[in-house]
């Protein structure tokens, strides 16, 4: 079983603590972690890129020039797509991006990521986190003593509204509840730092 120190806001270590094997210590699978990875920035898609053809482009309807006698190659439309300013031939149409993996996988993925930081040493636990007001300079300085890379998610076990405010401005640092968690949140960030009361919201969920 994991064994992971447990800190405190100052940066001392004041236990150590045992963690659900079924959690964060399972067989990392690189390649379910890559399809979740896959599939969020997928979801993550607006899809609204367009283009017009020719039959939207303003303007067009009347014959530029007769068909002969010219001397100049035979035109229907000036918003053809072979005319500046004519519609553009097969370009991107709105539509959706979204993918979806089966549940199993998705919990297969989230462990992973979370045994890969443990295992890394990457993933940080807190005895508890309080703040009574919104205080970037304390949040700040909580991180400093932690000794945290310039990427870091923060994992609460609920909605916390004066940790959210006071870490939302710092550079880098990103904060989510245990039920928002996802794979690739994990993986892009250098340190997990989690509250115990989070890791055993995580364990009672996909234990």
């Amino acid at each position: 079983m994991p064994i992971v120190a447990l800190y405190n806001t100052r940066g001392e270590q004041v236990g150590e603590v045992v963690l659900a094997d079924s959690v964060f210590g399972v067989e990392v699978n690189e390649a379910v972690m890559h399809q979740a990875v896959l599939t969020f920035l997928a979801n993550r898609r607006l899809g609204t890129a367009a283009t017009k053809t020719r039959a939207e482009v303003r303007g067009g309807g009347r014959k530029p020039w007769r068909q002969k006698g010219t001397g100049r190659a035979r035109h229907g439309s000036i918003r053809s797509p072979i005319w500046k300013g004519g519609g553009v031939v097969f370009g991107p149409q709105p539509r959706s991006y979204r993918m979806s993996l089966p549940r199993k996988v998705r919990k297969l993925a989230l462990k992973s990521a979370l045994t890969s930081k443990t295992c890394s040493g990457s993933l940080i636990l807190l005895d508890q986190l309080i703040m009574e007001s919104p205080k970037t300079k304390e949040m700040a300085g909580i991180f400093k003593n932690l000794k945290t890379g310039r990427k870091v998610l923060l994992v609460l076990d609920g909605p916390q509204e004066n940790i959210i405010k006071s870490a939302r401005n710092i550079p880098g640092v990103k904060t989510l509840n245990a039920g928002q968690l996802n794979v690739y949140d994990i993986l892009n960030s250098e340190n997990l730092v989690m509250t115990r009361d989070a890791a055993a919201r995580l364990e009672e969920v996909y234990a």
